[in-house]
């Protein structure tokens, strides 16, 4: 008798384990599982739902001449009219100054082209994060379609790069109407001390 009583005892306690072992792996599939949802719906919201979302038709941009200035915005000494501006930090740390700031970023581009955005009224857009000045102006371009070649022998130029505002980093890309067809199209800013090369703000 004392000799089955062991063998049941020992069968229940084999038994429990088991169950107990099948019941742990259970909750860690299906912690995974949930998990896994979490992570993905995370992925939906903060990446962008398609690229159209950050297009800009320039075709439907205002075909206007640029209003009479001061002040005057020149790019290559060209007169233009300030069609269109996208911003977006850059690295890991940056973000976005709030709404109220923008004409300070603006400014900290070029030299009076926040007043230049007042007069202009251009359509100001606001990208996520960017890893790269390089990859932040394949995007631009990808994503604001000039006519033609490019832009080239058309009204329209788009320019692309870093820029800074204190010690933070951050991109910008213009959108440009020239009155008259010129050859300048697309043009990546190589330094952040390249945008008084090509842009001027005549004040008076």
């Amino acid at each position: 008798m004392d000799v089955s009583t062991d063998t049941v005892d020992f069968d229940w306690i084999a038994l429990a384990h088991e169950h107990w072992v099948a019941l742990v792996l259970i909750g860690v599939f299906l912690l995974a599982g949930w998990a896994l949802v979490v992570v993905i719906r995370g992925r939906r919201r903060t990446s962008p739902r398609s690229s159209d979302d950050y297009a800009i038709d320039v075709s439907v941009l205002p075909d206007l001449p640029r209003p009479p200035g001061p002040p005057v915005l020149e790019f290559f000494h060209l007169p233009v009219r300030l069609a269109a501006i996208v911003l977006a930090p850059v690295g890991r740390a940056s973000e976005l100054p709030a709404r109220e700031s923008l004409p300070e970023v603006i400014d900290s581009i070029v030299p009076g082209l926040d007043q230049v955005a007042a007069a202009h009224e251009p359509l100001i857009r606001a990208w996520p994060r960017q890893v790269s000045s390089r990859g932040f102006a394949n995007a631009f371009f990808q994503n604001v379609r000039l006519p033609g070649d490019h832009g080239k022998k058309t009204v329209w130029s788009s320019v692309a790069g870093v820029f800074r505002v204190g010690d933070e980093p951050m991109m910008a890309g213009l959108v440009l109407r020239a009155e008259t067809a010129n050859r300048h199209g697309n043009y990546v800013m190589a330094n952040e001390d390249e945008w008084l090369g090509i842009l001027r703000v005549r004040l008076s």
